[in-house]
């Protein structure tokens, strides 16, 4: 079987030099050596200066809110991602207020967001979808103008770089995934960047239950990680520009193969991709069925990121109409990309894409 992704697993015995140091010290949580480690070598990988681990992205985007003391009113946001984006805005209880998307980017449409804004809004949530960078210009000018908190979900973005910045270091603050199936991993994990000494400590906080030892000071949760996850991150963190330069010649592979046949996200000028998807789009939703279903019947299992578009999510209160978004989410398919897929089996997906097509 060929799926959308493999995860990169480091060679073991390296792993197994910071599980012995754990066993040694006997500190299996609560901010140990390793977590500590890790931090420090994200913040100096993306050039930022406060930076916090936790234990998953979706919790990362749900503390983002809340250390932006936003616990009610209206975020604009984007129906074009992970389910999770939508889900940690609704978790907080506040309203999803859904601004379509860009046609060559995927990402939220700039544009379009001013006229989205009420006086109950509170936060701009955006994503740079599949690693591309959103307009971060224009989402700052709007924020600014307007008082808003801007939020970048950056689940896709380690790696990816825009005017020789790192995505994660751009707006108020940013959430990073670094789920197994993400292109760096610590199997579970993320991390939340902000950008005061403020913010950061109320963080280091809210994420440990709301105190540290017997100083209780906010509402809390448990949104630490472990010192085996950040093994796994410390290990795999030396191996990201060979991960990188892999899945860039596999989608390099995958443009020369699919050329003239399929819809490719634009690279905004001024970017560095990290080559975390290859999304294609077809012509119609009836062309991508009979491509996955011809994929699938041969062992291969693509992916439908991202659908449905989330302002069509059936638990949501208030429908709103995202042309753009409900059609790239009806024909878009991510076709599998990882270390370790062979040229041959490149060449057989693409092969199969043109037989059904």
């Amino acid at each position: 079987m060929i799926y959308v992704t493999k995860s990169f697993l480091p060679p073991i015995s390296e792993y197994m030099e910071y599980l012995e140091k754990i066993f040694m010290s006997g500190q299996l949580t609560n901010q140990g050596s390793c977590v500590l480690e890790l931090e420090k070598k994200l913040k100096d990988y993306l050039n930022v200066k406060y930076l916090q681990y936790v234990s998953n992205g979706t919790i990362a985007i749900q503390l983002a809110l809340n250390i932006s003391n936003i616990t009610e009113g209206e975020i604009i946001t984007t129906p074009f991602s992970y389910v999770a984006t939508t889900g940690s805005i609704l978790w907080e209880r506040c309203t999803p207020i859904f601004v379509d998307i860009e046609e060559n980017t995927y990402c939220i449409d700039a544009d379009k967001i001013e006229s989205a804004i009420t006086a109950e809004t509170k936060a701009i949530l955006a994503v740079h979808v599949f690693g591309y960078p959103c307009n971060v210009e224009k989402i700052e000018a709007i924020a600014k103008k307007h008082g808003l908190t801007v939020i970048y979900d950056a689940a896709h973005a380690f790696g990816a770089f825009y005017k020789n910045k790192s995505l994660l270091s751009y707006g108020d603050i940013s959430t990073c995934s670094f789920h197994a199936t993400k292109l760096f991993h610590s199997v579970e994990g993320g991390c939340v960047i902000v950008n005061s000494s403020e913010t950061d400590r109320k963080l280091d906080y809210v994420k440990r239950f709301g105190h540290i030892v017997d100083d209780y000071q906010y509402i809390g949760i448990n949104a630490k990680n472990s010192e085996f996850h950040a093994a796994m991150g410390l290990a795999n963190l030396p191996y990201l520009p060979y991960i990188i330069s892999e899945r860039k010649k596999i989608s390099e592979l995958y443009d020369s193969l699919l050329k003239g046949l399929v819809k490719r996200p634009k690279l905004p000028d001024d970017s560095v991709y990290n080559y975390a998807y290859y999304p294609v789009v077809f012509e119609s939703e009836k062309q991508l069925l009979s491509v996955f279903d011809t994929l699938k019947k041969n062992d291969i299992i693509p992916r439908r990121y991202f659908y449905p578009s989330l302002n069509t999510l059936p638990y949501l209160k208030n429908k709103t109409e995202c042309a753009i978004s409900e059609n790239i989410a009806l024909r878009i398919l991510c076709l599998p990309l990882y270390v370790g897929l062979k040229e041959e089996e490149v060449l057989k997906i693409t092969d199969l894409i043109k037989r059904a097509l």
